[in-house]
This record gives structure tokens, sequence and C-alpha cells, in this order.
């Protein structure tokens, strides 16, 4: 991967490529009530059916936490109380 390719939550290893551009229009298409913040990179949106696709979710406390990047479940997996709290 080179210096100047984007990557997900900072470095994950993950390079954005036509489907993070689908992924994209998605986002604004779906329905709020489809749609969360991934608790490790707050502000980054996740529509919880393709993270759900993905394995890219967490349940803690009772609670699913779905996560926008697979770089996220480890720092999740690390201290879910930490992230835990988002609603």
């Amino acid at each position: 991967m080179s210096d100047n390719t984007p990557t997900c939550c900072g470095g994950a290893g993950l390079e954005l490529n036509e489907a993070d551009d689908r992924r994209a229009t998605n986002l604004l298409d779906a329905p709020d009530a489809e749609r969360t913040t991934c608790p490790v990179m707050l502000g980054t949106t996740v529509i919880k059916k393709v993270a759900e696709a993905a394995g890219l979710f967490r349940d803690h406390n009772g609670r699913r936490y779905w996560l926008c990047c697979h770089g996220c479940g480890p720092r999740f997996d690390r201290n879910p109380d930490k992230y835990a709290i988002w609603p």
C-alpha cells in the first residue's frame, strides 16, 4: 500500500476502492433506523445490515455495537467498556 492510499481507521490496512464508493452512496440512501455510528471511530456512519453481513459487530452487556471496519474490532475487543458507551 502506498503512503498516499487512503485507509479506514487511520491505517488499519483497508484500501478504499469501488466497493467503498458504493458504500458511501448507500449510506446516503439508508433510512435513519438502519444507520448507526461506529463506537470506535466516532462520527463514522455504519449501515447495520452491511456491518452484520461483514461480521463488523460486537455484542457486549446485552447490546449490539456495529463497527465501520475490521480495524475497529480488535480495538473494541481490547477495551469494550471504553467503547460501549454509545447508545
